[in-house]
């Protein structure tokens, strides 16, 4: 990587945690980094006026509030997938560059899916409580193998493309449908329309960004439309599956196995008593697996995020 100069030693206020590398990478490429990963929002409202780039992660809403004052400011990075926390039309009328390290965590994200759905197809849930538990059951437990199944994936960017290439592997066969794109069949997988997903699809995984489009996608309707009982993964974000049509479609069995990874609400200590209750009757399924939005939080992509940015923010200032 080049090192390059940008002007008056530009700063970089860093307003979430992110892995320490982060800070000697802005070094070398000749920016000065504030790392304040405890500022509180009245506070980077304040002082946003003094830096050139504002690098978040998961707690920071980028909204007209926030960037009243931030006159210098020339781009703004997320440290992860997705832009949905940063109003992209207030920033462009800033002239503010925005971006996000996608391409950081898909290997992550690719490895997540497949570990919870062989923990689901498996029972590995199930049976290893059942022999700490003292009880050898095995025909209880039969599993099933992913050779063969169907996998319907909306949104085939960074995330679905590299989930696709492990499903293969398996010896599935992939139907991938993404509005925004033309022309991706590969030999991980085949362009599809979403009624081909509908009719084929034995397996739905989304790998799509939140936007207005996708808020609530997953109703019951949609979920009707499919020709097969399903099982279904989310490793997005929550508020795009309605979590009471997750559960509508567990027990009438037009879901088989649901994979979550992320909740409309995931501040747990917040539900309202409607989410409360949907959530309690999911907890007590054994044909949930849950995770706390870690489908891209390993070691490794923790560290390729930053360097994601760092090349995304170099070639800004080639």
């Amino acid at each position: 990587m080049d090192t390059i100069k940008p002007d008056n030693q530009s700063s970089v206020l860093i307003v979430d945690e992110m892995h320490v590398s982060l800070i000697p990478m802005l070094e070398k490429i000749g920016f000065t980094p504030d790392y304040q990963p405890k500022i509180k929002r009245q506070e980077i409202i304040d002082i946003l006026g003094n830096y050139e780039g504002l690098l978040i992660r998961s707690k920071t809403k980028v909204d007209e509030e926030l960037l009243k004052n931030a006159h210098q400011l020339k781009f703004i990075g997320r440290a992860g997938a997705g832009i949905d926390l940063i109003d992209e039309v207030v920033a462009a009328e800033k002239g503010i560059t925005v971006f996000a390290a996608n391409e950081g965590n898909r290997v992550a994200v690719a490895e997540h899916v497949i570990g919870m759905l062989l923990v689901l197809f498996n029972n590995l849930q199930i049976a290893d409580r059942q022999v700490r538990e003292g009880k050898w059951l095995r025909e209880e437990n039969r599993g099933y193998e992913l050779l063969g199944k169907t996998v319907g994936i909306i949104g085939y960017g960074n995330n679905g493309s590299e989930t696709a290439k492990r499903l293969a592997a398996f010896g599935c066969k992939v139907l991938a449908y993404d509005k925004y794109k033309v022309g991706f069949s590969d030999e991980c997988a085949t362009e599809s329309t979403m009624q081909d997903i509908f009719d084929q699809a034995d397996i739905l995984s989304l790998h799509i960004p939140l936007t207005k489009e996708t808020f609530q996608l997953v109703t019951p309707e949609f979920l009707n439309s499919f020709a097969n009982d399903i099982y279904f993964v989310n490793a997005s974000r929550g508020e795009v599956a309605v979590l009471d049509a997750v559960l509508e479609g567990l027990n009438s069995g037009k879901i088989k196995g649901a994979c979550l990874d992320v909740l409309e609400n995931e501040k747990l200590s917040q539900l309202t008593p409607v989410q409360k209750d949907i959530f309690e009757q999911l907890i007590k399924s054994d044909k949930v697996i849950f995770s706390p939005h870690i489908a891209g939080w390993t070691h490794e992509s923790y560290v390729r995020i930053n360097e994601v940015l760092i090349e995304k923010i170099q070639k800004l200032f080639i």
